[in-house]
């Protein structure tokens, strides 16, 4: 017969056992991101030149973000289209490139950035450069490069649910002030999206500035709030001081046209860069730590979904 102090230390041991096996039978691993192999793919794009459409760089670039998706991704797509310009009296084919894991999968989350860089340096201070094209580490290289390392993850370590990487073509072709020439790849996508309709998006554009500071942006607080909450809670809770609380600028980028057709979705972004749209925008600007700050917080928010059940979704 035991007696009640044997009863309760036996209560408590069966209680740990118990919780013990509850917390490894519902924990999920969340892989670690590598921020030096982020920064390998930033290099590796920055290798082949300026990146705009109609340039041999540009074709360049989509071989090799097709090729190195293909060999983590279930399904790569290449939605090709063709735009105009008619000032220029020139005529471009722009591909948006999409990569679907676990594509049986009904509830899904959307990641994209640009893979595109800008034809002109309309922000250097040398005026006599400002029709050369930039190089575009920072803006067109660096959310490609996070994407690419965080398709990696997805092939090794399947997620909770199914996820899309979408890489848009043409974002930054406009000229300023003519918005009718910017976000080219995701207006394209947005209008001959179909029924796809994932809970939610996370864009990411210039995220690999050493100096990174990441603030709010209008558009996604004001549009759908319960995602922007969903990824600064996330970067709260680890820590990621690179991401301020915020409403800095309004930016306009590819979540535009999603959240018009109805996907929420959030622009992750710093925009306080001082070499953007010029020729200083090269891979010396951006560091792997930031690269690495920015891939740890998809990685939570994607492998969190489970863990957490619906109640960080929006």
């Amino acid at each position: 017969m035991l007696t009640s102090s044997r009863r309760r230390l036996l209560i408590r041991w069966l209680t740990s056992v118990w919780l013990g096996v509850s917390v490894a039978g519902c924990a999920r691993q969340i892989p670690e991101f590598d921020g030096t192999r982020a920064y390998r793919h930033l290099i590796r794009q920055t290798e082949l030149g300026p990146r705009h459409p109609g340039s041999t760089g540009h074709d360049d670039a989509r071989r090799l973000l097709v090729g190195e998706l293909s060999q983590v991704a279930e399904v790569v797509q290449e939605q090709t289209f063709q735009y105009t310009d008619e000032d220029a009296g020139m005529t471009f084919d722009l591909t948006n490139i999409i990569a679907s894991f676990l594509p049986d999968r009904r509830q899904r989350i959307m990641l994209g950035a640009h893979w595109d860089t800008r034809p002109r340096a309309d922000r250097d201070p040398d005026p006599l450069v400002r029709e050369q094209p930039i190089l575009g580490a920072n803006d067109g290289a660096s959310g490609v490069a996070v994407l690419l390392e965080i398709a990696r993850l997805l092939h090794e370590y399947p997620p909770p649910v199914g996820v899309d990487i979408i890489l848009f073509d043409g974002e930054d072709y406009g000229q300023e002030g003519d918005i009718d020439r910017y976000i080219l790849g995701s207006t394209h996508f947005a209008a001959n999206m179909g029924a796809y309709r994932p809970r939610f998006g996370i864009v990411i554009d210039m995220i690999g500035d050493s100096d990174l500071a990441i603030y709010k942006e209008h558009y996604s607080v004001a549009l759908c709030s319960p995602v922007v909450d969903l990824v600064w809670n996330t970067a709260d809770r680890l820590g990621l001081e690179a991401f301020h609380p915020d409403v800095e600028y309004a930016v306009w980028d590819d979540h535009i046209p999603l959240l018009r057709a109805g996907i929420p979705c959030v622009l992750v972004i710093d925009f306080d860069y001082r070499y953007w749209h010029t020729l200083e925008d090269t891979p010396d600007k951006c560091s792997q730590e930031s690269l690495a700050i920015v891939g740890e917080l998809l990685t939570h928010v994607i492998y969190g979904q489970e863990a957490q059940g619906e109640r960080n979704l929006p």
